[in-house]
């Protein structure tokens, strides 16, 4: 029992021993953990100090680079305005010693100005001395032929006028005949001078007008893709500008031709677009030509913007402007009509000033003389006497319509301005090498070709093509049959054959096209 007991003491003492060692050895151990996490965040510290200086280190050198590139950039603009100011008083000293010399000058001539003046004092009171005496010697010889011829100063005087006014008036009018009669030479003299010298101070190159075009392209791989494949890239464009495009072994080249001007511009222009963006095909064709054909009218307007300004005429109607923008696309006789017109304006404007008249009405009136031969759409009335209405319709002033109407004797003139525009319409196109009629005949000749194709019914559009030598013809697909196309060629050149005169052979190629198109929602 007692041996019990002392074990149950000795467990107990143990126990209690282990107890306080496992607290001792833990204190331990949160004592080491606190002194590792002490020195660890001094560690942290440590490294954020160091860092922070760097951090400043880099900021306050950032801070004087920047400081240094203001400085630069002040110095170099104080330079500047230095450079300003050094230039600003020299020119100012250049100012003043120029006005030093003038006021110089200006007091040499004040001094001989008063000097010559009490020259002429001295030589009007000499003057007026003389003429006293003049004056008293006169009295003193009236008074001595009175007493010789018992006539009286008043009676001699009625009795020599008598006898000089017939003696003057036969020299009268022997001098009045030979004044009239010299003045019919120098009149016709006078008016070949003024003719002579508008035409020498308006001096134009001579017309060339031609109906190709040349497209240029960067190499000969183009052709095939503006050909496409089986030729429906070129037969697209065809159909939609109705140029004739001729592709052949020129190198680097690409033949536009059509009579019509505005086509051919048309054509060129897709084309360029066309070569540029590089897609190539039916579609994009249609879409280009149609975008193309807009940007062709806002250049008319701005064509006519600008000869109005060029000619200095202010306050003409925007459709007239338009109709002058027109004039470059148009030729009379293988001149171009616009650069004719502004010709004839220009001779108008110089031949009114020698004459004395109005120059700014004469040159309205010139430029504006041929705008009847650009309608929109074709009709029988002389081109003098459309102009005079479109004129007469937007406003022109009696004077300037009358000149358009008159100047090819439709109506009788009214004024002075009609005759010279008439004579400067006749300078312009007498020029050597002006007018080519060949030309203006043949134009008009493919003219009358797509003409007689509009007047059949189902007809779309018809473009005149190889000089001359096709007719080719777009139809509405669903007015017209394939049976039906064959017939409308054969009538189209029986109308031809009946109706004009043409060299050679005239093809009449009917194109019928059938589209299919669905929309996709």
């Amino acid at each position: 029992m007692e041996f019990t007991f002392t074990n149950i003491i000795i467990t107990l003492v143990g126990v209690a021993a282990g107890f306080i060692i496992s607290k001792l050895l833990e204190k331990t151990s949160i004592t080491k953990g606190l002194e590792n996490a002490n020195n660890e965040a001094a560690r942290i510290l440590k490294s954020a100090e160091s860092e922070g200086e760097n951090l400043k280190k880099d900021k306050i050198f950032q801070a004087k680079e920047r400081f240094l590139e203001l400085k630069s950039e002040h110095e170099k603009h104080i330079l500047n305005k230095e450079k300003d100011l050094s230039e600003v008083q020299k020119r100012i000293k250049d100012k003043e010693s120029q006005i030093s010399n003038e006021l110089s000058i200006n007091k040499k001539n004040n001094q001989s100005l008063i000097d010559k003046n009490n020259a002429l004092d001295k030589k009007l009171e000499l003057f007026e001395k003389k003429s006293d005496q003049v004056d008293k010697m006169h009295k003193e010889q009236v008074e001595k032929l009175e007493k010789l011829s018992g006539l009286s100063a008043i009676d001699a005087k009625n009795e020599l006028v008598e006898s000089l006014k017939e003696e003057a008036k036969s020299k009268a009018l022997e001098l009045s005949q030979s004044i009239v009669e010299e003045a019919k030479l120098s009149a016709t003299q006078e008016a070949k001078k003024i003719i002579i010298n508008t035409i020498q101070r308006v001096g134009t190159e001579e017309a060339i007008d031609n109906c190709v075009s040349v497209f240029n392209i960067e190499s000969d791989d183009v052709k095939g893709r503006i050909i496409g494949r089986e030729g429906r890239n070129i037969r697209a464009i065809e159909a939609a500008t109705g140029v004739e495009i001729i592709v052949d072994d020129t190198p680097e080249a690409i033949i536009l031709s059509c009579f019509d001007s505005v086509r051919r511009e048309v054509a060129r222009l897709s084309l360029h677009k066309l070569v540029t963006d590089g897609r190539i095909h039916p579609a994009r064709i249609e879409e280009v030509v149609k975008k193309t054909s807009k940007e062709i009218e806002n250049e008319i307007i701005e064509v006519g913007k600008r000869t109005v300004i060029d000619l200095g005429i202010h306050g003409l109607n925007p459709a007239l402007i338009k109709a002058v923008g027109r004039m470059k696309y148009r030729s009379s006789y293988g001149q171009n009509l616009l650069q004719h017109s502004r010709e004839v304006a220009k001779l108008c404007g110089i031949m009114s000033s020698e004459l004395g008249l109005n120059p700014k009405i004469a040159k309205r009136a010139g430029l504006l003389h041929d705008i009847g031969k650009v309608p929109e759409e074709e009709t029988e009335t002389p081109h003098a006497l459309l102009g005079m209405q479109w004129a007469e319709k937007y406003g022109e002033k009696p004077d300037v319509c009358n000149a358009i109407g008159a100047h090819h004797d439709e109506i009788e003139m009214n004024n002075l301005i009609s005759p010279i525009v008439q004579v400067c319409d006749a300078i312009s196109g007498a020029r050597p090498g002006a007018r080519r009629q060949v030309l203006d005949s043949y134009i008009q000749r493919l003219k009358e070709l797509e003409e007689i194709a509009y007047g059949f019914k189902g007809v779309n559009k018809a473009f005149a093509i190889q000089a001359g030598r096709e007719l080719r013809v777009m139809v509405e697909s669903e007015k017209i049959s394939d049976d039906h196309a064959a017939k409308l060629s054969f009538e189209i050149s029986q109308k031809i054959q009946t109706d004009m005169t043409y060299p050679g052979q005239v093809k009449v190629t009917v194109i019928r096209e059938t589209r299919a198109v669905n929309i996709a929602t």
